[in-house]
């Protein structure tokens, strides 16, 4: 099982054309956000650019080498907090960055057929890497998963069923939390 660090090693030696990332929790529980969540919480107005600022610049590095970030992130709506922080100082700030970030909201479709029911990575569409949460969505580990062709289908179904946030993110003023102010 990798670590994180050794997770961002594999795909770092791996990653020439594209990664692919399917997000299923309700939230997620990392050191890497720096105490960011909390932040927001407490109505601070934007993450801090030491720890946001490198990831920014990688994702606009990667995208100017022609390097496809992307990723669908299934959700509900009415957005937990934890789900709005995601969208306004993640994706928001990941897309201006260029990558394309991808919405499946079950209250207003249905869940597709056809995902696992597990978070993964799928690295120039040859590598698959099953991501490993514990209950309360603290990463535990990930693997080297088998059955290359299921992780495919897997995300060709969550792309097809999903929305653009920049389209998806523009419709749900409701959810910025300007209207769920501390």
């Amino acid at each position: 099982m990798f670590t994180a660090a050794e997770l961002g090693e594999y795909i770092d030696a791996r990653l020439t054309r594209s990664a692919f990332r399917l997000e299923l929790l309700d939230c997620y529980e990392v050191e890497s956000d720096g105490g960011d969540f909390a932040r927001y919480l407490r109505g601070e107005p934007a993450p801090t650019p030491a720890r946001k600022q490198p990831w920014l610049d990688r994702l606009q590095r990667e995208h100017e080498a022609g390097i496809h970030r992307y990723r669908v992130k299934l959700l509900s709506t009415p957005l937990s907090a934890y789900n709005r922080y995601a969208c306004e100082w993640g994706y928001a700030l990941n897309v201006a960055a260029g990558e394309d970030v991808r919405i499946i909201d079950v209250a207003e479709r249905p869940l597709p057929t056809g995902l696992v029911d597990h978070d993964f990575w799928l690295i120039d569409d040859r590598y698959p890497i099953r991501m490993h949460y514990d209950p309360a969505g603290r990463f535990v580990g990930a693997e080297p998963a088998g059955d290359l062709s299921r992780y495919q289908h897997a995300r060709d179904v969550a792309l097809d069923a999903s929305e653009p946030f920049t389209t998806w993110w523009p419709r749900h003023p409701e959810e910025h939390r300007a209207h769920h102010a501390p």
